[in-house]
């Protein structure tokens, strides 16, 4: 009997096209809110996980759309979830990191155990960074992409910090920062300035290069002893008591932070 002809093999990049092109599954499992991706990765090296019944054992095993996919062998739904947005007010001596330092903690040690079940299966992302002895506003999404709308420049997503300085302040002093100035890496923009006390000096910027508002005051004689972040667009830290996070509703996340996000968040 003569041997059939192999089918040609598609390649890779032509397998999906004109089709959705599938996630892999320790993702799709933690983009969903079911794992964290750390711990979707431990259930399907486990094999907790099968889809379409057959158990998977590799994190990167595609999901074809419409795929079956159980974990334990219950169904779990996949597909994008809902932006969710957390506030949370960070506190002095954490890392804004996923690793640890020596003996210096993360902020996602402080935020991870505090989420209740219907928030603790996303994998979060903080939105920005704040030093480790700045305190005050921090925000966390399971949504990458608000992640790079929010901290590019190009968005002009204004973030206002109140700096304890150790030198007088005066509006004479501070004049460079509004008029806009040159720092090591680059010119910064103008930023608006408020001289709240001669220790106290509110800076709003719509940039977030490293460690900026510190550099721009110590630029102009006036270094900084404490930072704090009060808002990030139209979000305001308020009364948030450190250490502690809120869901933000969809309306702030589209009016507050100028971003649409996927579906509807609860509130």
């Amino acid at each position: 009997m003569p041997r059939k002809p192999d089918k040609p093999k598609i390649p890779t990049h032509k397998r999906w096209e004109g089709k959705e092109k599938p996630d892999w599954l320790s993702r799709a499992l933690s983009r969903a809110g079911v794992l964290p991706q750390e711990e979707a990765e431990h259930a399907i090296a486990a094999g907790r996980v099968s889809i379409n019944g057959r158990v998977a054992k590799m994190a990167l095993t595609p999901v074809p759309p419409g795929s079956v996919v159980k974990v334990d062998g219950l169904v779990v739904q996949l597909g994008a979830p809902a932006t969710r947005v957390l506030a949370f007010h960070k506190p002095a001596g954490v890392l804004s990191s996923t690793a640890r330092q020596h003996r210096t903690g993360t902020v996602f040690e402080v935020l991870l155990p505090q989420l209740p079940p219907e928030l603790a299966g996303y994998t979060w992302h903080a939105v920005g960074r704040l030093d480790v002895e700045s305190t005050g506003l921090l925000l966390f999404t399971n949504d990458d992409k608000l992640v790079a709308h929010a901290t590019s420049p190009d968005t002009r997503l204004p973030k206002r910090y109140v700096a304890t300085v150790f030198s007088t302040a005066s509006d004479e002093k501070v004049e460079p920062l509004r008029k806009g100035m040159t720092l090591d890496d680059g010119p910064a923009r103008p930023a608006k300035v408020v001289v709240r006390d001669e220790h106290t000096v509110e800076v709003t910027i719509t940039e977030g290069r490293n460690h900026q508002v510190k550099r721009m005051l110590g630029a102009v004689g006036l270094p900084v002893r404490a930072l704090h972040r009060e808002a990030v667009g139209d979000i305001v830290l308020d009364d948030l008591p450190e250490g502690t996070f809120r869901l933000l509703t969809d309306e702030e996340v589209r009016e507050g932070l100028k971003y649409e996000g996927r579906g509807a968040a609860e509130s």
